[in-house]
């Protein structure tokens, strides 16, 4: 596995070299010749390293998706990552906390998304460990923010994002009849 990755991406199980030669087919065609991917060891996950902004990746992800819904055949779901951190309690907070003060204003609301994987860590732990040194105001259902924290094994992966910026496939393709063909922020 990368230990360093700006995409993490999902597919269905036993298909990820049909993702990683997909999305690296994708990137290619965004522009990024020297794009690197890899599995996780883990059923249906990869990551990517691309010299492309991860942003701009999921937004043209998300437009071809709609334009062409059929175009990926094995990408489940996509997201950008910012940071990635040895998965130790303290860089993880270092890292959400200098990522949130960036990029979370004041009187956005927020929400912790956490995914571990291979590992002792619990949600709890790492969420309490953040949530206490934030001063926005927490809202589960409908957040203008999501910090996302990926945790595989000894890597953590972390990003604020819109909700919008993760893509999930299967929901374009369900609502791709009645949206428009603007990205949807």
């Amino acid at each position: 596995m990368l230990d360093k990755f700006n995409l993490i991406a999902s597919t269905y199980r036993r298909r990820e070299n049909d993702l990683l030669s997909e999305l690296w087919y994708f990137i290619r065609e965004l522009g990024d010749n020297r794009v690197k991917a890899g599995t996780t060891g883990l059923p249906g996950l990869v990551v990517l390293l691309t010299n492309l902004d991860p942003f701009f990746v999921v937004e043209e992800a998300w437009k071809r998706a709609l334009n062409e819904p059929w175009y990926f055949r094995f990408l489940l779901k996509i997201e950008p990552i910012e940071l990635c951190v040895p998965t130790h309690i303290e860089e993880i907070k270092r890292a959400a906390l200098q990522l949130v003060d960036g990029k979370l204003l004041q009187g956005e609301k927020y929400r912790i998304e956490v995914r571990k994987r291979l590992t002792t860590l619990t949600k709890e732990d790492v969420i309490s460990s953040i949530a206490p040194y934030i001063s926005n105001k927490v809202d589960l259902e409908n957040p203008d923010k999501i910090l996302i924290i990926e945790v595989i094994g000894f890597v953590t992966g972390l990003a604020v994002v819109k909700p919008h910026h993760i893509v999930s496939i299967q929901k374009i393709r369900r609502a791709s009849s009645s949206v428009s063909n603007d990205f949807p922020y």
